[in-house]
């Protein structure tokens, strides 16, 4: 058993469905006692309003960016393996968005590099969330 540094898995900044069964697949290894995962999905409303459309639209560092934030992750201590993935483009409701997973020896790690990814990614990564509502308006979230 190593306690070196993990190792990024997989990353994605993907157009089409991603495939939870094979991001969480990615992370699991013999030598971690923990695998978790998140999956993101996007909701039928925002602040009381219903969404029936929504888009990411990425920046094209967007994917050296999700790949940063991967290899800082798989540096926490017991961290295995490490994979995080991020939908462009248009998405259904119901749609996963925001995928990651990782494997630890333990699962206080794996839980705490999970929420790491997830908190690090909603904060740095360059997308912008454009939503239609059932009543014709539309805003841009985490646009400059």
């Amino acid at each position: 058993m190593s306690e070196d540094t993990g190792t990024v898995r997989w990353v994605e900044l993907a157009t089409a469905t991603l495939d939870v069964d094979a991001v969480v697949a990615a992370v699991v290894d013999p030598a971690a006692g923990a695998v978790v995962s998140f999956a993101g999905t996007v909701r039928d409303h925002d602040h009381g309003r219903a969404v029936v459309a929504l888009t990411y639209e990425a920046h094209p560092s967007a994917g050296d960016v999700l790949t940063e934030i991967a290899r800082e992750a798989a540096t926490m201590p017991g961290v295995v393996g490490v994979a995080l993935a991020h939908r462009a483009g248009d998405l259904a409701v119901g749609a996963t968005a925001l995928l990651a997973a990782v494997s630890a020896h333990h699962r206080d790690q794996a839980f705490a590099c999970c929420s790491r990814l997830v908190e690090d990614t909603k904060q740095r990564l360059p997308v912008w969330k454009h939503q239609v509502f059932a009543d014709g308006s539309d805003e841009w979230v985490n646009c400059p």
